[in-house]
């Protein structure tokens, strides 16, 4: 790697020792961005700030947050992730400066805040024809990697968790009722997901591909005779494949099956905390990102919403007041509940102001109230 030239700058040769430090191990690109890092940073200081020449003259205003400013005017625009990259260094680089000094004030010039967020990606469910069309491919192949993609297109699961599927995944749960058990994946969570005929006739098939091998030997349903990584870049390619067979142009994933998933439940009636089980999510921002939500779909909730108003306030199980009601925690929870619906109902009728905004509050807290006693476990004597 060529090196560059110091910067005429006072704190130049402590900020390059400090880079110089903190990527000893690390590769000769990351090395590269720690120095253009404080070339920037210093050529700021150099041309908006020429009296600072000690570090303990930085301040994060007007210094630091001058460079982040700057940087956000850049014409052309620096993308998000570049911005981000140097603030990081650069708090990295002060904060070895800080402890090397002992000027602990250098370690809170910056903060995690000042990391500009990454766009939002939109979901990217398959479009009806793609589906369609891909599905079809994949049904004529009828191999084992086609139906291993129309297993995960129809479940919703992550290709790894497909590729890691234990021979006897899919288990019963009643009278007509099946689920494939996923096994530790991402989240290092497992679940059941629910599956109708068409996924285990999907599976017996899978079953029927694999060579008469002992299930001792060998028990994933997609047999292990390589490394897992290169069974899902097979897997991966052989999707490439279908979807050029189908005659489709756009550079599609299979990942892009699981979004479609996700929206096809949304669309069917599944809930959105059900949308989340079905795909092992644990925050309901990873989901939203799954679904793909149109104006059609915003139509139709607000109709069944309009068909059934009473949602809005449930009706709380009657409840007489008498001194024979019983003295537990079920009837104590439908006084609450009783109490809210006509505290509710009273702050509707009120006009917006003072007094509707206190009966608000104290809803709160019976909401609160209602939420810790159902925790408890009362036992009668």
């Amino acid at each position: 790697m060529r090196p560059h030239r110091p910067f005429d700058h006072p704190l130049g040769p402590l900020f390059a020792r400090s880079a110089d430090s903190l990527t000893t191990a690390l590769s000769d690109g990351t090395r590269r961005s720690y120095q253009a890092t404080l070339r920037g940073f210093l050529r700021y200081l150099n041309s908006h700030h020429p009296k600072i020449r000690r570090l303990s003259q930085l301040r994060r205003d007007p210094h630091v947050s001058g460079w982040l400013a700057d940087m956000r005017s850049h014409l052309p625009p620096l993308a998000k992730i570049t911005i981000g990259i140097r603030v990081r260094y650069l708090s990295c680089m002060l904060e070895d400066l800080a402890w090397k000094y002992q000027q602990p004030a250098l370690a809170h010039l910056l903060s995690r805040a000042d990391v500009p967020r990454r766009d939002q990606t939109l979901p990217r469910p398959l479009l009806p024809e793609q589906d369609q069309l891909i599905q079809k491919e994949l049904q004529r192949r009828d191999d084992f990697d086609s139906n291993l993609l129309l297993l995960q297109r129809h479940t919703g699961m992550r290709l790894g968790e497909c590729i890691d599927l234990a021979l006897d995944c899919l288990r019963p749960l009643g009278p007509d009722q099946w689920a494939v058990l996923v096994p530790l994946g991402k989240l290092k969570t497992e679940r059941l997901v629910p599956v109708d005929a068409v996924v285990r006739q999907i599976l017996e098939r899978l079953r029927s591909l694999r060579a008469p091998v002992e299930p001792a030997s060998d028990p994933f349903l997609l047999p292990r005779k390589r490394a897992r990584e290169t069974l899902i870049r097979r897997v991966r390619a052989s999707f490439r494949d279908a979807v050029n067979a189908a005659g489709i142009t756009t550079r599609l994933v299979p990942h892009q099956n699981r979004h479609t998933y996700a929206t096809e439940m949304l669309r069917s009636g599944v809930s959105f905390t059900g949308i989340m089980q079905l795909l092992g999510h644990t925050s309901p921002q990873m989901t939203l990102r799954y679904l793909e939500i149109t104006q059609p779909d915003l139509q139709r909730e607000y109709h069944l919403a309009l068909a059934h108003p009473r949602h809005l306030v449930p009706v709380p199980r009657g409840l007489s007041v008498s001194h024979s009601a019983p003295a537990d925690l079920s009837s104590l929870l439908n006084a609450i509940d009783a109490t809210r619906h006509i505290l509710e109902m009273l702050r509707r009728s009120l006009p917006d102001g003072e007094q509707r905004r206190a009966l608000g509050r104290v809803g709160n807290r019976l909401v609160k109230m209602s939420a810790q006693l159902r925790k408890l476990a009362i036992v009668p004597k």
